[in-house]
């Protein structure tokens, strides 16, 4: 017999004060937005020159778990809509002190993304503006978020909307040239284009020879994780959607086709029009064709698109983060401050919070660059950790929906348990990845940036993370009445009634 859900009122309480104001454009363009972004516009082209044309394998198959990813996702949002997402559904299903770490671990990924996007927004500007002051541009663009932000969740919805449009729309046109050229195979630069390039490149389709090697599509997938992540932010927007029932499934079902045309499909583009090695990193490859193609006035349309896509990204850091504090805040494992919510139903004060930190962050950025780059990389390892949280919880509900102890979720995940586990073991290799690509990059130890990241870096936040709950621990158990477990056991309630939960400020 399946039992209705006991604890409403604290997992609801996360929910209390949000405006449901996000609508259909709204959704569908944050789920397009959240895949497209600096990873392809940008990052793409170190991996083309280092891998050569399987990236596009590569590409697809990371593009695959990312579609098992947001279907996880879906069934977990249709079992129960939270703003506060990963973090409510890991206490939840697996407690207090999990939903801590998770909560830390994204707010981490994106304090540290956040940081170097608003550094990134300067550089992009000295393109045009080669004296304009960093630290200038940092204040603008994160003034610009932060104003948007603090409107409301529409305000928020609109900005992205209009980001995303600018994003497809720049993929869309150079899919079309690229098609053009391709299909007529015309000349760009003194390279024929054409399909015959994917196995005529320097070194083959898959590239074996020095300076490649045979495991680099291999190894390069635990870069391409980088360039999907937020598309996990449908998730943490369900929360303010007018009909997340709805909108959901459509925007989560319709993932697989955008990463199929837009990441593929210029990946596929591109590899056609140059050969890998004309591709350099730090220089945008769709910059690079069309530089090659006679259209250098298409350098200043992307570069303008390489701007949109790191306020987007900042956009979405302080949306994020501002709700995912507040879930914290609510579970008293951040400070009561971060449950200030303003009259429009935007948690203002985790989004204050996360702003100071990008400033500080963006001055320390400019002050010492190597250092940070450590810092960055250890947001690889909060990515990778919030995915799997998304993976772990979809694998508990389903089990505890079996059992018959909670109803099942509207919208399953195709093949589960297996396709989560499927996910899972990917997310290891993508660590193991990491480590080793990271040992191969310096002959000099501390420039093995990823290897320290994960070998040192992952104890690290581990030792602090513990010594972080051990301090809030007592102020939870207070809070919850001793009740730090999960919800739910196989048979049915961990608790039989629900301790008083404090009124969300």
């Amino acid at each position: 017999m399946t039992q209705t859900t006991p604890h409403q009122s604290s997992l609801d309480a996360e929910q209390v004060g949000y405006k449901q104001s996000l609508g259909r454009r709204h959704v569908q363009m944050i789920a397009i937005g959240g895949a497209i972004g600096t990873g392809l516009f940008l990052g793409s082209a170190s991996r083309l020159h280092s891998t050569g044309p399987a990236l596009l394998l590569s590409y697809a198959f990371v593009g695959v778990i990312a579609f098992l990813l947001m279907r996880a996702l879906g069934e977990l949002v249709l079992h129960r809509t939270s703003s506060g997402a990963f973090v409510s559904y890991m206490r939840e299903f697996y407690g207090e002190k999990a939903a801590y770490y998770t909560g830390w671990m994204y707010w981490l990924n994106w304090a540290l993304t956040g940081i170097a996007e608003l550094s990134a927004v300067g550089l992009y500007i000295q393109y045009w503006w080669p004296l304009m002051p960093t630290w200038a541009t940092v204040l603008i663009a994160l003034a610009v978020v932060l104003a948007v932000n603090l409107m409301s969740a529409r305000a928020f919805g609109e900005f992205e909307f209009w980001a995303a449009i600018a994003k497809v729309g720049a993929i869309v046109i150079f899919l079309l040239v690229g098609i053009v050229v391709v299909g007529l195979r015309l000349n760009v630069g003194t390279h024929k284009a054409g399909l015959q390039n994917l196995w005529s490149n320097p070194g083959g389709f898959w590239p074996t020879e020095a300076p490649y090697a045979w495991y680099g599509p291999i190894l390069v997938m635990s870069g391409v994780v980088f360039a999907y992540a937020a598309i996990e932010m449908v998730g943490i927007a369900a929360g303010e959607m007018e009909n997340p029932r709805r909108e959901v499934p459509k925007a989560v079902n319709a993932v697989i086709m955008r990463i199929a045309v837009f990441y593929c499909g210029s990946i596929l583009l591109l590899v056609s029009m140059l050969p890998t090695s004309d591709y350099k990193s730090g220089t945008s490859p769709f910059v690079t064709v069309f530089g090659r193609m006679g259209l250098p006035w298409m350098s200043n349309v992307i570069q303008i698109v390489l701007i949109v896509a790191a306020m987007s990204s900042l956009n979405s850091g302080l949306y994020s983060t501002g709700r995912v504090l507040r879930s914290l805040g609510i579970a008293k494992q951040a400070p009561k401050f971060t449950l200030k919510m303003s009259s429009s139903g935007v948690p203002w004060a985790g989004i204050i919070l996360t702003s100071i930190v990008y400033l500080f962050g963006a001055v320390l950025n400019a002050l010492t660059p190597d250092a940070f780059e450590i810092a960055l990389e250890a947001s690889a390892i909060a990515i990778v950790f919030t995915w799997a949280t998304i993976f772990l919880c979809q694998l508990r509900l389903r089990s505890l929906s079996n059992r018959g102890v909670i109803p099942p979720s509207a919208f399953q995940m195709p093949g589960s348990p297996w396709t989560s586990y499927i996910g899972l073991a990917f997310l290891v290799l993508v660590i193991v990845g990491m480590a080793v690509s990271g040992w191969i990059s310096s002959p000099y130890f501390w420039h093995k940036t990823d290897f320290i990241v994960v070998v040192i870096g992952i104890p690290v936040l581990a030792i602090l993370f513990e010594v972080g709950w051990l301090t809030v621990k007592a102020r939870v158990a207070e809070h919850t009445g001793g009740r730090l477990k999960a919800v739910w056991s196989n048979d049915g309630p961990n608790y039989p009634s629900e301790p008083g939960t404090d009124e969300p400020e």
